[in-house]
């Protein structure tokens, strides 16, 4: 895991638990032979690489419901 691709990364999703559920969802997304977003810059580039690339070039993004969020918070009380 390259770590200069982590800081680009969370440069576009600063939030440390949803970087991550969003790089390993992509990374699953990826073993199961979806096609990257950006082009691999070797052949053997790991997955996890290649998902922190999406996200530092604005390719993969998150985005959060607040709506359900709030339903939820209010089921939960």
């Amino acid at each position: 895991m390259n770590p200069e691709l982590i800081v680009k990364a969370q440069a576009q999703i600063p939030s440390v638990p949803l970087l991550v559920n969003v790089i390993s969802k992509r990374v699953r997304q990826l073993i199961a032979g979806m096609r990257p977003y950006v082009r691999p810059e070797k052949r053997d580039e790991e997955f996890v690489d290649i998902a922190l690339r999406e996200v530092a070039e604005g390719k993969l993004r998150a985005e959060i419901d607040y709506s359900t969020i709030a339903i939820l918070g209010r089921k939960n009380r």
